[in-house]
């Protein structure tokens, strides 16, 4: 068969490692071999090859498989699912049901360096052995080993096993791949949040200083989350929680600021009408400064900085301020001289501390609260207050830009709700990314009895997911309610994003060619399966909509807010029914054909050009339609 410029397309995700790997080989191609990187090559290089010495190091059993786990693709995909969805068409909002591991390697493609802001409240790890879902490790029975507290058959050695070295490995080995991933993700000068205890705080703090970078720290912000104190507390009642503070490049972060709150704005006012708008008197004098003098003004009013002071200004630039009228002598003309300052012409916010009590951000009796009154009492406890993490977004985010804001442990959805309300506030557009896996819930009693009920009672999958999914529904019904009723003109966001599309992470539509380097597949299975891989590609029950969703992630790397539109090569009877996929954020498309046959004069007539990107069937084309093709545009199979 001649050439046929023929692309497959993906059906995995991408492996970031190797990615890696491929930029190490463009700096220094003589130190990667068929096995790797050869690191006593490079460390030559680098001029730091020496013998090895005790040096500091951070790590604990069941590292290097977590360290490992990344080199393993994903093999899933996100199914559309515009029936669970809000406005599905025209919202940039994204919620996705499904293990984050495997749902941020998918992103991978189409969000690297995209994220603006990442804010997690992952499970905390209080004392209680850790569970967790990721099957690349055993970092349990692996702890256990290397400890001698078991033997290879697992057979227990002593009679008081470390309990706490075991939950915190567990707990890391959790960790750190996704946040490595997350890293990813981030722009440039994007931030991360995570919300912790006194459990972790410290591990997690040796973690990110290893996966971010310990100059990437910026704060370790201290949340008063409870305003009573527990009677019952054994020692001390806690009423705090953290939130660590990093950034991708901190240098490339601009100035972090908050809104200024109102009571400051209310301090401006504007006593003689000077068309500049409201300001307020400061004083002339600092605390440091040059040497001091007396300065007569126009009026004839003599002023020197008091004992202790200096001048703030020089007194040409008090000649020039005055001349500006930007000097105030009071309501009778003849007090104590003083600048105005303009309150158009302050910064947009102020400096945030780092400590937010729960009156400037909420606490968790709030939260409960928050969530009752939207889903009933019950439903989800213990939630993060949505004031919490807007101040998060208010801190960290752009009004005027479409960031992108991700929780890849979404939980009741407090995140999705707090970018709602920010963009409500402050009319900004910013997006939000949701990953909540589908976590069960029973009908326990004594735990779950009110949360199950609810989904029960609202036709829902007893899962944490639909509980999420629910919580934002509300929020946007209840906020498009209260836009219904205002005056035209008067709502704070007219155009404001309420909704959000979900997607469902599950095999893929397309079938993958069998794999028999497992050792698991035996040889009539496999070529059973190659047989199918080669007849028919997709799988028993595919859908259009699933397989270009597994299309544009996968092999175009598309936003999962990209478009789909039928294109129509003739307005007469078509055999190829064609679909253009397009993404507006990245303003690249693709044009597919899943038919069983392809007409080469109908996909002629849509004038596609060399840059084009044409997705069909390998088996819906002759070598000499595939041949006339090519010389048109690009073209990949499935």
């Amino acid at each position: 068969m001649a050439d046929k410029k023929v692309e497959s397309i993906q059906l995995q995700s991408l492996n970031s490692l190797e990615e890696r790997v491929e930029k190490v080989k463009l700096l220094f191609p003589e130190v990667v071999n068929e096995d790797g990187i050869d690191f006593d090559t490079l460390a030559n290089l680098l001029g730091k090859h020496e013998a090895r010495r005790e040096r500091y190091n951070f790590t604990w059993a069941g590292k290097q498989d977590a360290i490992l786990s990344l080199h393993n693709r994903s093999r899933g995909t996100l199914k559309p699912v515009p029936e669970e969805s809000v406005n599905w068409e025209d919202t940039k909002n994204i919620f996705i049901e499904g293990d984050n591991l495997l749902v941020l390697k998918l992103l991978y493609k189409s969000y690297f360096g995209r994220v603006k802001m990442i804010y997690i409240d992952p499970p905390y790890n209080t004392g209680n052995d850790f569970v967790y879902p990721d099957d690349y490790s055993d970092p349990l029975n692996h702890y256990l080993r290397m400890t001698g507290q078991v033997d290879d058959e697992g057979n227990l050695q002593t009679s008081d096993p470390d309990k706490s070295g075991r939950k915190h490995s567990g707990w890391l080995s959790m960790m750190y791949p996704r946040l490595f991933l997350a890293r990813q993700l981030l722009r440039d000068d994007g931030v991360i949040f995570i919300s912790i205890d006194d459990n972790e705080v410290h591990n997690l703090r040796l973690l990110m200083n290893q996966v971010f970078g310990e100059e990437n720290f910026i704060a370790q912000i201290v949340w008063h989350s409870k305003y009573t104190q527990a009677n019952d507390a054994k020692y001390l009642s806690r009423q705090h929680e953290y939130l660590l503070f990093y950034a991708k490049h901190k240098l490339s972060i601009s100035k972090l600021r908050i809104k200024r709150p109102d009571s400051m704005n209310r301090s401006y006012s504007n006593p003689d009408n000077d068309p500049r708008g409201p300001w307020k008197p400061t004083p002339l004098h600092a605390k440091s400064g040059s040497k001091n003098y007396k300065h007569i003004f126009s009026n004839g009013y003599e002023w020197e900085a008091p004992k202790g002071r200096y001048p703030r200004y020089s007194q040409k630039k008090l000649i020039e301020l005055e001349q500006d009228n930007r000097i105030s002598f009071g309501e009778d003309g003849n007090s104590t001289p003083n600048t105005k300052t303009f309150l158009g012409e302050l910064d947009e916010g102020v400096v945030s501390g780092s400590m937010w009590s729960f009156r400037e951000v909420g606490h968790t009796h709030g939260a409960n609260e928050e969530v009752s009154s939207l889903l009933g009492k019950g439903a989800f406890d213990n939630p993060k207050s949505v004031g919490l993490i807007a101040r998060c977004c208010d801190l960290a985010t752009e009004t005027s830009s479409d960031d992108i804001i991700l929780d890849f442990f979404s939980g009741s959805g407090t995140t999705a709700h707090a970018v709602l309300e920010q963009n409500r506030e402050d009319g900004g557009n910013r997006r939000f990314i949701m990953v909540q896996m589908a976590e069960k819930i029973d009908g326990d009693k004594n735990k779950n009895e009110a949360a199950y009920n609810f989904c029960i009672d609202n036709n829902l999958r007893p899962t944490i997911a639909e509980i999420s999914k629910e919580r934002i529904r509300r929020v946007i019904d209840r906020m498009g309610s209260e836009k219904q009723g205002r005056l035209d003109g008067l709502e704070t966001h007219p155009s404001a994003d309420l909704g959000f599309r979900v997607f469902q992470l599950t095999l893929p539509p397309i079938r993958h060619w069998p794999d028999m380097s497992t050792g698991d597949t035996l040889p009539q299975e496999y070529e059973k399966q190659l047989e199918l891989s080669l007849s028919d590609p997709l799988l028993d029950g595919w859908t259009v909509p699933d397989v270009i969703a597994d299309i544009a992630i996968k092999e175009e790397g598309f936003s999962l807010t990209y478009r789909v539109e039928q294109v129509v090569a003739d307005p007469g009877e078509t055999v190829s029914t064609v679909y253009k996929i397009t993404d507006d954020d990245k303003e690249q498309h693709f044009y597919a054909c899943l038919d069983d046959k392809i007409s080469f004069d109908e996909i002629k007539a849509l004038n596609l050009s060399r840059d084009d990107v044409f997705v069909f069937r390998d088996s819906a084309a002759d070598d000499t339609i595939i041949a006339n093709l090519a010389l048109t545009c690009r073209i990949k199979t499935i």
